[in-house]
C-alpha cells in the first residue's frame, strides 16, 4: 500500500501522563471505504489513541496524518465521532440538539433538516424527534448520538464502543448501519473490547493491548497466519480416550452439544477423524475452524506477558 492509500497514518505516536504511558510508539494505517477495529480490553489504550487523532489531545512523540495532511480545523470537519463517554443536554429536545451538533461541524441550512429526518426514521427515532433528551431511554440516547456522529456526512468515522448499552436488536440495527455506510465509500474505525462484533464487522484491525500493539492487519490475513488447528465436533458414542491423546489433542472445550478440539501442532485432522470412528463413535459433525479474534486476542496477550 502506497502513502496515498491511507485515510490515517499514526508514525510511532505516544502520549505520556506523568509516570504512565498510556499509547506506546503505536504505529498503524487506516484504508479507504474500510472497517479498521482498533480492538483491545479496557484500558489498553485505545480511547486515548482516538482523542489523539481527533484532536482532542496531541501526542508526545510520533506524528498523525489524516487524508495525507497534519491535522486541521477543515479536516476536523471530516470527521465524525462518536465517544466512549456519552453526553447529550438533558433538556434540550432531540432535532435541536442534532442540529446544534451538525453547525458544530459546518453542516447548515435545509440539508440539515432532510439529515436529521432520514436519520430519526432509520434509527427508530422519528416519533421522539421533539421529545428532550431526559425523556429518552439510554439506549435511544446512544442512537442520538450516534446521529449525531454521521449526521454531517462526514469521510472519516470514529465510533468507540458504540454498541455498548444496546439491546440486541439495537446492535443489530447499528451492524447494519455501519456496513450501509461503508457501502458509501466511508471510512470507519469501530474500536471496541468485543471480539465478536469486531470479527462481523472489520476489514483491518489493530490489536492494542498495555497501550502496545499486538497484532494487526487485514481480518483474513491475521487469521491465516495464526496457524491454530481446530475441529468442530459432534459425536456419539465413547471415543475411548482419543480426545485425551495429548499427542493428537491439545485441549478440548465443551460446549452444550458440540466440542471444540483444538489439534497438538503437526497433528493431522484427518488422522483424528479415523481414530474416531475407529473408536466406535458416531460423528455427526467434523469441521475445521478457524480461531476467533477473542481466541487470538488471549494468545497474543499471554505471548507478551
Amino acid at each position: 500500500m502506497n502513502e496515498n492509500e491511507s485515510t490515517l497514518k499514526l508514525t510511532n505516536v505516544t502520549k505520556r501522563y506523568d509516570e504512565f504511558t498510556a499509547v506506546n510508539n503505536l504505529s498503524l494505517r487506516v484504508r479507504p471505504g474500510r472497517i479498521f477495529g482498533l480492538i483491545g480490553p479496557n484500558g489498553a489504550g485505545k480511547t486515548t489513541t482516538i482523542r489523539m487523532i481527533v484532536n482532542i489531545t496531541a501526542p508526545d512523540e510520533g506524528a498523525i496524518e489524516l487524508f495525507g495532511q497534519q491535522m486541521t480545523p477543515e479536516l476536523q470537519d471530516r470527521i465524525g465521532y462518536l465517544p466512549e463517554e456519552r453526553g447529550l443536554y438533558k433538556k434540550m429536545k432531540v432535532a435541536d440538539q442534532l442540529r446544534f451538533f451538525a453547525e458544530l461541524k459546518n453542516f447548515k441550512g435545509e440539508r440539515v433538516n432532510d439529515a436529521i429526518n432520514y436519520w430519526l426514521d432509520r434509527m427508530g427515532l422519528m416519533e421522539w424527534k421533539f421529545k428532550k433528551s431526559s425523556e429518552l431511554s439510554k439506549g435511544m440516547q446512544q442512537k442520538v448520538q450516534f446521529i449525531a456522529a454521521v449526521l454531517h456526512n462526514p469521510d472519516l468515522m470514529i465510533l468507540d464502543e458504540p454498541s455498548s448499552g444496546l439491546d440486541p436488536v439495537a446492535q443489530e440495527l447499528l451492524r447494519d448501519v455501519v456496513l450501509e455506510l461503508k457501502a458509501k465509500g466511508k471510512t470507519i474505525i469501530f474500536s471496541t473490547h468485543q471480539m465478536e462484533m469486531a470479527e462481523r464487522l472489520c476489514d483491518d484491525i489493530c490489536m492494542i493491548n498495555r497501550s502496545q500493539k499486538v497484532l494487526d492487519g487485514s481480518l483474513r490475513e491475521v487469521k491465516h497466519s495464526f496457524g491454530r488447528n481446530a475441529v468442530a465436533l459432534r459425536i456419539e458414542g465413547g471415543s475411548d480416550g482419543v480426545l485425551e491423546d495429548r499427542s493428537l489433542v491439545a485441549k478440548v472445550e465443551r460446549n452444550s452439544d458440540e466440542i471444540e478440539a483444538l489439534l497438538t501442532e503437526g497433528a493431522d485432522a484427518q488422522e483424528l477423524l479415523k481414530r474416531l470412528i475407529a473408536s466406535g463413535a458416531t460423528v455427526n459433525r467434523f469441521e475445521l475452524v478457524e480461531p476467533s479474534l477473542n481466541d487470538i486476542f488471549i494468545a497474543k496477550v499471554e505471548e507478551s506477558q
